[in-house]
């Protein structure tokens, strides 16, 4: 006698009935599916629309589970990219407030140098008076220390001529032969000759 199992490959063979389908129904039951599809061809084409419509379906859901994998998969790396785009956004949002800070300082140092330029520029503008008063003094002193030189030269020359007159003199009046006045006239010459 055929067992249930023996009934299930049958109908499986055949008809292409799962063993799945047929795994909630008895020996006695299968055998009684395996005559009504032999006898009754109406049947046979009931059971093949079931056949083709569960292949139908089987292939929706392998489909429908591809695109909810898929999905999946999908959903997974899309909240990986949005976590990781948060966490790019913090640290922008962070390193924006770090430069304005840094803006703010730079603003501040800014408004500091431009009061140290304005104070130079005044310095500057004082040294520049200070140097346009000293090179117009130097220039009155240039002038002067040529006058000098001038006044020198000449006065030197004036010596010069005085001690020459002077040295002529004495010479013509010590060829006289008083004593006494020689001396005093050498002691005058000496005393001119510095």
């Amino acid at each position: 006698m055929p067992t249930k199992s023996d009934f299930q490959d049958t109908l499986k063979a055949k008809y292409g009935i799962n063993k799945n389908i047929t795994q909630s129904l008895s020996a006695v039951e299968c055998e009684e599916l395996l005559t009504l599809l032999q006898g009754q061809p109406s049947a046979l084409k009931l059971v093949e629309s079931f056949i083709a419509k569960n292949e139908e379906l089987s292939r929706n859901n392998r489909n429908f589970g591809q695109q909810r994998s898929q999905a999946q998969k999908n959903l997974k790396s899309l909240q990986a990219d949005h976590e990781k785009l948060e966490q790019e956004i913090a640290e922008l949002e962070k390193s924006n407030t770090s430069l304005g800070d840094r803006r703010g300082q730079l603003s501040q140092e800014q408004q500091e140098l431009e009061a140290q330029i304005q104070e130079l520029s005044a310095e500057n503008k004082t040294l520049s008076s200070k140097i346009q008063s000293l090179t117009s003094r130097n220039d009155e002193l240039v002038d002067a220390n040529e006058q000098l030189k001038k006044d020198n030269k000449d006065l030197k020359n004036i010596v010069d001529q005085i001690r020459l007159r002077l040295a002529r003199d004495t010479k013509m009046l010590l060829e006289y032969e008083d004593s006494e006045i020689r001396k005093a006239l050498i002691r005058l010459f000496r005393w001119t000759l510095g």
